[in-house]
């Protein structure tokens, strides 16, 4: 016998009805104990890697809960617009989004730590700042002031550099090309004398094929191959210097998430865990097959940027920092806690991880 199937036939059989004497809720009880959430996300539906990710996160808040937090999710363009999530969300209209916060930057140039920043964590160190060196209560601290609370839900590792339709030899090439490319790695391209634009994942290809833009940065080879750009752009670059990992927000209602009970809390967080790991994963799974598939049967040639590209990158980025910094207080305490504490994970991880890493791959001749 189940502890369920016990628990209602002895509420049978005592005749109880109500709470109050028992602690037993009653059926209609527990419906009207069930709690709405509406999610709106940047990507589309059934996309392949973001956009499942997306719809499995909010698949699994549904589950976990028994449907006690019943989900309605719709995919960018459903309910409202990609780039519309934010203030759907803020305003209450919807209880959650799942984006990229860096899209938001233009409401506070903070909101770009919590993806990633150009040079910035990699997927492993951006996790453990959050985690457990006050990343997270800094994230508190700027969506709280426009009355958010976001939970990381996603990560995509390391990005590739670009779809490029000419070769970037020097950082001359770069001079009055159109990119689409966010956040601050955009303001990055921009000081390189690029024109950096800002589009939702599913207006990039159209706007890659007439030649509205001229190059694109999207995700890495899982992603990228679903979206075709190989038949719009010849030279795929790496490694991207814009996103070297981070992760993805869960963005919610605040008032409404401080109403909710602890157990309603915790099955939201877990889930947004579960996925925060599953989609990297799922990533460093599928990014070595798909990346043969574009080079091996569609002809895409890969190219790496050179130092001296990567050293302007490296310039332009210092001064983006330091713009960034000068935007507030907030933003200067956020930057702050970053840099400090990629410089000491990552003087960890190259004796460690990289320095495994390089030797095993010379030894296996990878």
């Amino acid at each position: 016998m189940t502890r369920r199937t016990f628990l209602t036939r002895s509420a049978q059989g005592l005749g109880i009805a109500t709470a109050a004497g028992t602690g037993i809720i009653s059926a209609p009880a527990i419906a009207q104990s069930r709690t709405k959430m509406t999610i709106v996300s940047t990507w589309p539906r059934d996309f392949p890697g973001l956009g499942l990710s997306a719809q499995r996160l909010a698949q699994r808040i549904d589950d976990l809960s028994e449907s006690k937090i019943e989900v309605e999710y719709f995919a960018a363009g459903e309910r409202v617009g990609a780039f519309d999530s934010f203030d759907e969300v803020a305003s209450g209209n919807s209880q959650a989004y799942i984006a990229a916060d860096y899209y938001w930057k233009g409401k506070h140039p903070a909101f770009a730590y919590f993806t990633s920043v150009p040079f910035g964590m990699t997927s492993l160190e951006w996790n453990a700042w959050i985690k457990f060196k006050g990343g997270q209560e800094l994230w508190d601290e700027v969506s709280g002031e426009f009355g958010l609370k976001a939970y990381t839900c996603g990560g995509t590792g390391t990005q590739m550099g670009g779809w490029f339709n000419k070769e970037i030899e020097s950082p001359d090439d770069l001079k009055g090309l159109k990119m689409r490319i966010p956040g601050l790695g955009g303001d990055v391209m921009a000081k390189l004398g690029a024109s950096p634009v800002s589009l939702p994942g599913g207006q990039i290809f159209e706007n890659l094929v007439s030649g509205a833009i001229d190059a694109t940065e999207w995700v890495g080879p899982y992603n990228d191959y679903f979206m075709k750009f190989y038949e719009a752009a010849k030279y795929y670059y790496t490694p991207g210097m814009h996103e070297p990992g981070g992760g993805l927000a869960f963005g919610m209602n605040k008032e409404w998430f401080e109403k909710l009970s602890k157990w309603e809390k915790m099955v939201i967080e877990t889930a947004c865990m579960e996925e925060n790991a599953a989609q990297y994963e799922e990533a460093v799974a599928n990014n070595g097959e798909f990346l043969s598939r574009m080079l091996n049967d569609h002809g895409v040639e890969l190219r790496e940027f050179n130092d001296e590209i990567y050293d302007a990158f490296g310039e332009a980025a210092a001064e983006v920092f330091e713009e960034t910094r000068d935007h507030s207080d907030l933003a200067a305490k956020v930057d702050d806690s970053f840099q400090k504490n990629l410089r000491e994970m990552a003087a960890y991880l190259k004796l460690a991880e990289i320095g495994f890493s390089n030797q095993r791959n010379r030894v296996l001749g990878i």
